[in-house]
């Protein structure tokens, strides 16, 4: 039930990040991150295969997503923000960010991978 994304941001500002899950690839475990806001109007395609998270950069943000696939809650996974092996930077220092118990409870990046 993998889904490849378009994602933009309507209104706001966003840090979107993918990383790379697919284990033959030249990239993988390597993670790219792009700033989207309605100044920059830029839109990010997240092929099948990757890890997509964002946070939020602004009050208030509204982000548009265009998927290939159904959303199915029994395939949903996802890697904690944390994670020291993809040492991502997201732009906010950790006492700002607002994180879901979800979230804060997901596996490492090794965890999923392996």
């Amino acid at each position: 039930m993998a889904q490849a994304k378009l994602v933009r941001v309507i209104h706001g500002s966003v840090l979107d990040v993918v990383v790379d899950l697919r284990k033959d690839s030249e990239t993988f475990g390597q993670h790219y991150s792009v700033i989207l806001n309605d100044e920059n109007r830029l839109q990010l395609f997240v092929p099948r295969g990757f890890a997509h998270g964002f946070i939020t950069l602004s009050p208030q943000s509204v982000f548009s997503y265009k998927c290939d696939n159904f959303y199915d809650k029994e395939s949903e996974s996802g890697i904690i923000y944390n994670d020291a092996t993809l040492s991502i930077d997201w732009h906010l220092a950790k006492e700002d960010l607002i994180i879901s118990e979800k979230d804060l409870n997901l596996p490492s990046f090794k965890e999923v991978t392996q």
